[in-house]
């Protein structure tokens, strides 16, 4: 059996899954990384060596085509579910909230995540190893205009808990990286200037922490993971 460590990483394209990926990589990790946005997601697998496929994890088709993927694989150390929908931009209030695109956030957030861990959880317990799911303080603060995205992130901790609960013998965590110059964070923001905040290659080394100090499953935030280091 293959030593290198494998992970695969959603929303790989930009942002904090970008930046995770070119860490692993250079650690020497195997990596399998998707995203919706096929030119950027390319540049990161030329830069990685991973395997990349485009496409849309909320797609079952491209699920399937993941699944594949990993059936190719010995062992899957690490599911980091990065990739996130916003919704509509500016943010509207839950009153506002056009429910077609409310239900999109959903499948993107809550029922892609757990159809992601779904098919990769034979993997992942074949080596007892370590799922991730990107979360936001909008899941336990209540921000105007942040109803949907928080809603559904609330949804992902609750299920990524009871995930962990079910597996125990598996590393499961929610994360929260805290606020990013993202593009994603600059839509939520329309105008604004956010170069204040954090680039997210700042924020990897709190990541890092939880994979290389493996503790118990539960919710964490990057804020307290690099106070604790």
């Amino acid at each position: 059996m293959s030593e290198t460590s494998t992970a695969l990483i959603t929303g790989a394209s930009a942002g904090f899954g970008r930046a995770t990926a070119l860490v692993l990589a250079e650690r020497g990790w195997d990596l399998i990384i998707t995203a919706r946005r096929a030119e950027p997601l390319e540049q990161v697998r030329r830069a990685t060596g991973a395997t990349a496929l485009p496409g849309d994890v909320a797609d079952p088709a491209h699920r399937a085509r993941l699944a594949a993927v990993l059936a190719e694989r010995d062992r899957l150390d690490l599911v980091l579910n990065n990739a996130s929908a916003l919704g509509p931009s500016p943010l509207p209030h839950l009153a506002d909230l056009p429910l077609g695109a409310f239900a999109t956030v959903l499948q993107t957030n809550v029922v892609a995540p757990l159809a992601v861990l779904q098919l990769a959880l034979p993997a992942l317990r074949a080596c007892d190893g370590t799922v991730i799911d990107i979360s936001s303080d909008a899941a336990v603060m209540a921000y105007q205009g942040w109803g949907g995205y928080g809603a559904s992130k609330a949804a992902l901790d609750q299920l990524t808990a009871v995930f962990a609960a079910e597996n125990p013998r598996l590393r499961i965590y929610s994360f929260d990286p805290g606020d990013m110059r993202t593009a994603m964070h600059q839509a939520a923001f329309p105008g604004e200037d956010i170069s204040d905040r954090p680039e997210p290659e700042t924020v990897v080394p709190a990541l890092l922490q939880l994979i290389d100090t493996r503790p118990p499953s539960g919710r964490y935030t990057a804020a307290e993971l690099s106070v604790a280091h």
